[in-house]
């Protein structure tokens, strides 16, 4: 998130842009009477600004956005500090992936903290993302002189256990992304207890699946090392939490169930729910639901 000068600050910081790099002799290396002027100056130009303001007169960032981080791992192909941008081109994947940094992103090399113009072009990297809105925000950025790992959530567009070709819908892009599954591949179910007791394999990889994978490179393409079955079609589960989204005429429902702290949309049929009169943002509802390959469809809503 960038941060920007009021007019009446730059004009100041135009005006004087040496106040703040001269030493008083009498007083070391602190700050000058001229630079303790120009202090006042601001704080009479933008009084609202005044209490906020840290050294260089800018406020202070927010905390970073909320929510479960995904790794991505990939060859950077492009940094451009004055967007505060960069692209990715994820390993397996289709068009490079644009991430938005800012000064909370954490860049690292081998572990060691290193600043942003340590960050090239053709860098194999691991980049810790969430999303900021519509935007994908990286929190941190390791750059690797090693095979890069990463993760990827998404839905199976298809797979071909013959050369043990998985190609998945990248949740967070929404490109598919091509990965390999090789016999060492470990595959299991997640999630909900009925659902996870199952027994599983490569049969669960079918077209609409939820899956999420741990990946490294091999020659520039991904390498299945863990695969997570979320939801196959056909599955059914048990939802419920306080309502954070409705939209009746649609038929959507979303909720944040505490046992996982995940946000899950569900369609459902008003005309079949008498309940759902009662319904608004914030009422605590329980919900059995099937996933149909495309989303989750409530069978039974009860709101409480």
């Amino acid at each position: 998130m960038r941060r920007y000068l009021t007019p009446a600050l730059l004009t100041i910081l135009t005006l004087s842009p040496r106040l703040f790099a001269l030493s008083d002799p009498e007083h070391g290396s602190g700050t000058t009477p001229a630079a303790t002027g120009a202090v006042s100056a601001v704080a009479a130009a933008d009084p609202d600004m005044a209490a906020d303001t840290v050294p260089g007169f800018l406020p202070p960032l927010p905390s970073a956005p909320r929510g479960k981080s995904t790794v991505i791992g990939g060859v950077i192909r492009d940094v451009d500090p004055v967007r505060d941008q960069m692209t990715l081109k994820v390993y397996g994947g289709g068009r490079p992936m644009k991430i938005l940094f800012d000064e909370r992103t954490q860049f690292y090399r081998d572990g060691l903290k290193k600043p942003l113009s340590d960050l090239h072009p053709e860098e194999h990297a691991s980049v810790e993302t969430i999303l900021d809105g519509d935007n994908v925000f990286a929190v941190s950025v390791h750059m690797l002189s090693h095979t890069a790992q990463g993760e990827c959530q998404g839905q199976v567009l298809a797979f071909d256990p013959r050369n043990g070709t998985l190609t998945v819908r990248n949740t967070l892009s929404g490109e598919p992304i091509q990965l390999r599954v090789e016999p060492q591949t470990t595959i299991a179910r997640m999630g909900q207890p009925a659902f996870a007791s199952a027994q599983t394999g490569t049969s669960d990889l079918m077209r609409g699946a939820l899956i999420s994978v741990k990946f490294e490179s091999n020659n520039g393409g991904g390498v299945a090392d863990e695969i997570s079955i979320l939801a196959t079609p056909g599955s059914g589960f048990y939802f419920s939490g306080d309502v954070t989204f409705l939209d009746l005429h649609a038929g959507l429902i979303a909720l944040t169930d505490p046992r996982d702290q995940r946000s899950y949309t569900i369609a459902f049929d008003p005309s079949r729910f008498p309940a759902s009169r009662e319904l608004h943002e914030g009422s605590h509802v329980s919900v059995n639901a099937s996933f149909d390959g495309s989303r989750y469809v409530a069978s039974k809503l009860n709101v409480y």
